[in-house]
């Protein structure tokens, strides 16, 4: 019998499962090597400004109970619902630039599309060369806001 840390060889992996270990794994690996320290993790920050994806964040915590007030802080209203919404589009922006750029990277460092697609967890590389231009595209031109 196989204990949870050495999985039967004879048995493929769940694939969610898998992913949200490789997840749980690459945020350890990045916060040990790259935020381990005060320094390292203030220049990931402006110390005096939320960035937008942070103040997304913060409004989604508040509302689901996943972060408490604290002391006299107001709780989140409509406005700040509304203000968190407005910030959506801008930080999908971001974050497709940051995905964009970093697959860039990836291929300029030799990663296959086959390793791509692993790491995005995608089925196949015809997958992520497909993402990866549909992102290029999406950059190159956003289009009109809305």
């Amino acid at each position: 019998m196989s204990s949870p840390s050495s999985p039967d060889p004879f048995v493929a992996p769940e694939p969610s499962r898998a992913r949200a270990e490789r997840v749980h794994a690459a945020l350890l690996r990045i916060g040990e090597r790259h935020a381990a320290t005060d320094a390292q993790r203030a220049r990931q920050v402006h110390p005096s400004m939320l960035a937008p994806h942070e103040a997304v964040r913060l409004v989604s915590f508040l509302l689901s109970g996943a972060a408490l007030t604290d002391g006299d802080e107001p709780e989140v209203d409509q406005a700040d619902i509304t203000a968190a919404l407005s910030l959506v589009p801008l930080v999908r922006s971001e974050l497709d630039e940051l995905e964009g750029g970093l697959l860039a990277m990836a291929r300029g460092r030799g990663l296959t599309w086959a390793q791509i697609a692993f790491g995005l967890g995608l089925g196949t590389p015809q997958a992520a060369r497909q993402r990866y231009e549909r992102l290029a595209g999406r950059i190159a031109d956003p289009g009109p806001s809305e």
